[in-house]
C-alpha cells in the first residue's frame, strides 16, 4: 500500500493519504477536480496516470490564471 504526504495549496494544509497508485486515484480520494490542480513531486509537473510512490512529497496547487490587459 502506498503512502505519501500530500501538501494542499488554497487553504494551506497538509494530509496523509494512503492507497492510491497514481495521480488520477489520489485526486478522485481527495474529491479534487483534475482540471482544476497540477500535481507536483521534486519540482517535476505530474501527469494523472503517473505512478505514486511510498513515501512521496506531493504538492497540489490549483491552476491559476490571468496576466497584464
Amino acid at each position: 500500500m502506498v503512502c505519501m504526504k500530500v501538501k494542499l495549496r488554497n487553504p494551506d494544509r497538509e494530509v496523509e493519504v494512503s492507497g492510491p497508485e497514481t495521480v488520477r486515484e489520489l485526486l478522485t480520494e481527495l474529491q479534487i477536480v483534475p482540471e482544476g490542480v497540477l500535481v507536483i513531486r521534486n519540482a517535476t509537473l505530474l501527469t494523472r496516470d503517473e505512478a505514486l510512490h511510498e513515501d512521496d512529497l506531493l504538492e497540489v496547487r490549483p491552476v491559476l490564471s490571468g496576466g497584464a490587459r
